[in-house]
């Protein structure tokens, strides 16, 4: 199976059962406009939390209705993602999702030791593109949450991405390692990692994809660039997910996939005890409902 769209994810998260998604500093248009569209289609119920003021304020002008929704007033919005991970761990809630609140204090609240909901090897993010220039959706990890992952925890990103590709249907899911070059060269870790981690995946050490690398970008995405380079592989020019050496490469290509490209996307951090919902606050209403779905189909 291929994921052709990333409307794809809605029709998924509607055949779930409805799940509630806690809303960290929740005084967010763009935020707020995609939590109203997933609870009009069914996908999600709302849990406010953040500047209860704000929050009414910017429903009262984008004419709104969050009567129905809970909202726990907090204007601080470091302690307002400390609750939203509260309800989770309270099952007042089975997803998180940012809103006005910076990245570093969203993930600390996620991560803390005692009271976060760290559960995996380690937690990882991935986003899904539906770009008119490629002839299905492709995924992209990580691009916003570790940094420069060795080779043990490229192996525990990809295993993340796996599992999620499987719960979405995609049973053995096509993994590019890309690099600037297809060749190994011992000066250029990214390649020797990649060059590991595909023996690994040929020796059965990583199960449920099939995995090529190292390849450059163009090889990855792109048949008729491969076959020119003498390339002969599963993976080339029909790749489901690109794996990132480093959060520059993974955080230029996110990016670039949305601003250049045009692309839709939608994104999560996999990994926590719950699907957590992740996105740029550049990105638009549209996209952060399509996260929603992408956590609510988890």
């Amino acid at each position: 199976m291929e994921l052709k769209n990333l409307n794809s994810f809605i029709a998924l998260a509607k055949q779930k059962t409805i799940k509630r998604i806690a809303v960290a500093a929740a005084e967010d248009e763009p935020v707020l406009l995609a939590i109203i569209d997933a609870y009009k289609n069914g996908i999600a119920e709302p849990l406010l939390i953040g500047n209860k003021e704000k929050i009414k304020h910017i429903s009262d002008n984008l004419s709104l209705d969050i009567s129905k929704f809970d909202i726990i007033d907090e204007k601080d919005p470091a302690k307002s993602a400390r609750l939203a991970v509260q309800s989770v761990r309270d099952n007042s809630a089975q997803i998180l999702m940012k809103g006005l609140v910076n990245t570093a204090d969203y993930l600390r609240a996620i991560l803390n030791k005692e009271h976060g909901l760290r559960q995996g090897e380690l937690l990882s993010h991935i986003g899904f593109f539906e770009s008119l220039y490629y002839h299905k959706v492709i995924a992209l990890t990580d691009a916003a949450q570790n940094l420069a992952p060795d080779i043990s925890e490229k192996v525990a990103i990809i295993n993340n991405s796996v599992e999620l590709f499987h719960r979405l249907g995609v049973n053995n899911p096509k993994v590019a390692l890309v690099a600037a070059i297809e060749g190994v060269n011992p000066k250029m870790p990214a390649t020797t990692d990649a060059a590991i981690i595909t023996m690994m995946n040929k020796r059965k050490q990583i199960k449920g994809c099939i995995i090529d690398g190292p390849l450059a970008f163009d090889n990855a995405v792109s048949k008729e660039a491969a076959e020119h380079k003498g390339i002969n592989s599963e993976v080339a020019g029909d790749a489901d997910l690109i794996v990132a050496p480093n959060i520059e490469v993974g955080n230029a290509l996110y990016k670039s996939f949305t601003y250049f490209g045009g692309a839709l996307v939608a994104a999560i951090i996999l990994g926590a005890s719950v699907p957590v919902v992740l996105t740029s606050r550049a990105d638009s209403d549209k996209s952060k409902l399509l996260s929603i779905a992408l956590a609510a189909s988890y």
